[in-house]
């Protein structure tokens, strides 16, 4: 008789939580990485796929960051290293956590084969957990691909890169040396 009991309860706490989850409407606008360290967001609506790294053919005369070629689901995808790319890490500068890294391959609405290793997946994040910080008077030229920053509740701080300005931007496009 209390299995049944118990089972009923149990029933009526995942029905609750059910219609609770109906209830909230979080809705995901960013997938929240890292890169040596720093916390990024990418905008959900730029980004596509993630892949586990999948071993990658080098080109030659390649800047430091590209860190090769690969067959991500049939397609040819240039792999950039987006720590050394944005400055972060120097290349062939160890990881700390190989096991974490991931490759994001960019919207294909965005026109370029390409995908950003990272090195780590923290989750999606709503705009709803985030604050904006004020804006810190520039210290030199920003790129456009680098947006606002935010906070969150943990008061993690997390700067926005738009993808589809990253693409577009010169040195990005200047894969060879």
């Amino acid at each position: 008789m209390s299995n049944k009991q118990a089972l009923r309860e149990l029933q009526q706490r995942l029905a609750q939580r059910m219609q609770a989850a109906r209830e909230q409407t979080q809705v995901a606008s960013w997938l929240a990485v890292e890169c040596a360290g720093l916390g990024l967001l990418f905008p959900l609506k730029q980004a596509a796929e993630i892949f586990t790294p999948v071993p990658l053919q080098p080109v030659p005369y390649g800047q430091p960051w590209l860190a090769g070629v690969a067959n991500l689901r049939g397609g040819l995808f240039t792999v950039v290293d987006l720590a050394v790319f944005l400055g972060l890490r120097e290349a062939g500068g160890g990881r700390a956590d190989q096991a974490g890294t991931r490759l994001v391959s960019l919207a294909p609405e965005l026109n370029i084969n390409c995908a950003l290793q990272v090195d780590r997946l923290i989750g999606l994040r709503g705009d709803e957990q985030l604050t904006l910080e004020p804006a810190e008077p520039p210290a030199g030229s920003r790129p456009r691909f680098a947006g606002a920053r935010m906070r969150d509740a943990e008061d993690r701080s997390w700067q926005q890169l738009d993808l589809d300005a990253l693409s577009k931007h010169e040195q990005f496009l200047r894969i060879v040396i």
